[in-house]
């Protein structure tokens, strides 16, 4: 019956996904003489943990009851009261979770403090992976202090991602696509550069329709500030918008563009461009946990390059376009020797569509030791 309960509250975590950032995705069941007497999920907005709605559900039934949590319950006082201190004295007697917190305010000292008062406490490994899998980018910005940054692309089979003359259309599917906006849904932030922005004038917004806990931060790299203040970025919502430039560009696009809601930071990198380094350092202090890139050939080598790529989703459908003039996945300086390639790992196969797929995998980083 572990096993069910547990089920039942990862799905309760799932139903708070794009709502909590920036904190942990979380689901509870209380559990009393083999039934469920109280559930809930976190929702940042409404302040309450998941384990503070179970128990409200539960009310006196939570006496005696086991808990089944997909992450360790916080012992530290923050926006909400500990969630241990309210297990304690609401008589829990049991507490089986699926992962330690990775929180170092948290870390371990949540189980410590029930176990002090006498509760047993249990991890529950079977259920580890998935819990984290819910959590990756918390998880990772809470051991890597900064966000998970993930490079997608759509892709032809032989890693294109422009043709030479007419890009109409879509390379990948609509169902493809949908997929993608699930990934923008579960991203804090979305990153592009300014020649997507000219030639698609796109939005680059979270069109899937849910609810979210913080809007989807739209950032452009935009060295010399090209991007129109009538251009279709702009204007799909100016106060989710964040221009990166550097300090040549010039200072009355700056003032257009701050005046319609925008805000422009400069971050000087090297060559006269913008820093994705020194983003990510922006994004971090912000509390943003993760960023998606979805860019053109030339951002998406600058990125690979400068190291800030954790993760890539590539989506790929069943076409070649060939052609020496069409644009790969990632431009750049790249690697000029085979056995400098860039490694990855984890990786794993998505099926997406009719005959469409998309790979996922993490970045090898190399010890410097």
């Amino acid at each position: 019956m572990h096993l069910d309960y547990m089920a039942h509250a990862l799905s309760e975590a799932r139903l708070g996904l794009g709502l909590t950032s920036p904190n942990p995705t979380v689901g509870a069941v209380l559990v009393r003489d083999g039934r469920v007497v109280g559930s809930g999920h976190h929702i940042y907005s409404e302040k309450k943990h998941a384990e503070a709605v179970a128990l409200e559900q539960a009310g006196d039934r939570a006496l005696g009851a086991t808990l089944y949590i997909t992450l360790e319950p916080c012992s530290h006082e923050g926006r909400t009261a500990p969630c241990a201190d309210a297990l304690i004295a609401a008589g829990v007697t049991t507490v089986i979770a699926a992962m330690q917190d990775p929180n170092p305010l948290v870390s371990g000292r949540g189980f410590e403090k029930l176990r002090a008062a006498g509760v047993s406490v249990n991890l529950d490994p079977r259920h580890a992976a998935e819990a984290e899998k819910l959590n990756e980018a918390f998880c990772f910005f809470m051991r890597e202090h900064r966000p998970l940054v993930t490079l997608k692309s759509a892709l032809t089979l032989d890693g294109k991602i422009a043709a030479p003359d007419d890009n109409e259309g879509w390379i990948t599917s609509e169902r493809s696509r949908a997929h993608v906006q699930q990934l923008r849904h579960h991203s804090d932030a979305i990153l592009t550069g300014i020649g997507t922005v000219e030639s698609d004038d796109c939005q680059l917004t979270d069109r899937s329709g849910l609810p979210r806990s913080r809007p989807l931060l739209r950032i452009v790299l935009d060295s010399q500030l090209r991007i129109r203040p009538d251009s279709q970025m702009v204007r799909a919502g100016p106060s989710s918008l964040l221009v990166i430039t550097t300090s040549a560009a010039n200072s009355e696009r700056r003032a257009a563009l701050e005046k319609t809601g925008v805000e422009v930071a400069v971050l000087d990198g090297s060559g006269g461009r913008t820093s994705l380094r020194g983003l990510v350092e922006l994004l971090a202090s912000r509390k943003y946990l993760s960023l998606m890139i979805e860019a053109g050939s030339k951002v998406n080598g600058a990125a690979l390059d400068s190291g800030v790529v954790d993760k890539v989703f590539f989506y790929y459908a069943p076409k070649i376009f060939g052609n020496l003039q069409s644009l790969p996945v990632a431009g750049g300086r790249g690697r000029r020797r085979r056995e400098d390639a860039m490694e990855f790992h984890n990786v794993k196969l998505h099926t997406t569509g009719d005959d469409e797929f998309a790979v996922e995998a993490w970045t090898r980083r190399v010890s410097k030791a």
